[in-house]
């Protein structure tokens, strides 16, 4: 008696779930278009359409140092040979 109760539950459990799904995915669909739709315009209006460039990031420049003479190498001079 108890595996029948339970099969006959689940299979009215699974046609409720059916019948809310056909009537809630499409408004939570709808819903989540126009939070897109809206992020996208709104990302529209941030940017310049007057040809100018806006950076948001600069990265940090390195300080250029002067090479001691350890790391530059010993200069030799040479005569070119024809």
């Amino acid at each position: 008696m108890g595996l029948i109760r339970f099969i006959i539950v689940t299979i009215c459990v699974l046609y409720i779930i059916r019948y809310v799904s056909r009537i809630l995915l499409p408004i939570l669909l709808q819903s989540f278009i126009k939070k897109a739709q809206n992020s996208y315009q709104q990302q529209g209006k941030t940017n310049p359409k007057d040809g100018k460039i806006r950076v948001d990031y600069v990265p940090p420049q390195k300080k250029e140092s002067k090479p001691s003479h350890k790391e530059e190498g010993e200069f030799i001079d040479y005569e070119e040979v024809k």
